[in-house]
């Protein structure tokens, strides 16, 4: 089932399940499945059922594993192949070897933000995203 958030007035989706707990979401935010009928959260017991699941800190770990490896190998694009985004980790390493080393900057700065963002943004921008190069 698809999923669609309203957060401030900005609609947002369609996404899955998963993809709206990233989100930092709580019982009263306005969850539809068709982008017209708004309902709070809680009225969606698949959802209040994520959210109130115990959550390993899985997520934790790969954030702090990919931000370190982002700033100390990060031109061989060693943070995407941790993340399971292989086509990011060869491009990274194509992008490195055609600026002669250059890319490995941004690879550094990449990992420092991923060390400071919260665990929701980091699966936001880069677990729950389907772009091939999630860079910030």
């Amino acid at each position: 089932m698809s999923y669609f958030l309203n957060i401030q007035g900005r609609v947002i989706g369609p996404m899955s399940a998963s993809q709206v707990i990233a989100y930092n979401v709580n019982p009263n935010t306005l969850v539809s499945t068709d982008g017209t009928n708004w309902q709070p959260l809680y009225s969606f017991p698949e959802l209040m059922q994520m959210i109130n699941a115990p959550r390993a800190n899985q997520t934790d770990s790969n954030r702090i594993l990919c931000g370190i490896m982002a700033i100390l190998f990060g031109w061989l694009g060693v943070q995407y192949f941790i993340m399971g985004k292989v086509g990011a980790g060869f491009l990274t390493i194509l992008l490195t070897a055609v600026t002669c080393g250059a890319w490995e900057i941004i690879t550094f700065i990449q990992g420092i933000m991923m060390l400071c963002m919260t665990d929701a943004e980091f699966e936001r921008k880069y677990t729950n995203n389907n772009s091939t190069l999630p860079l910030f």
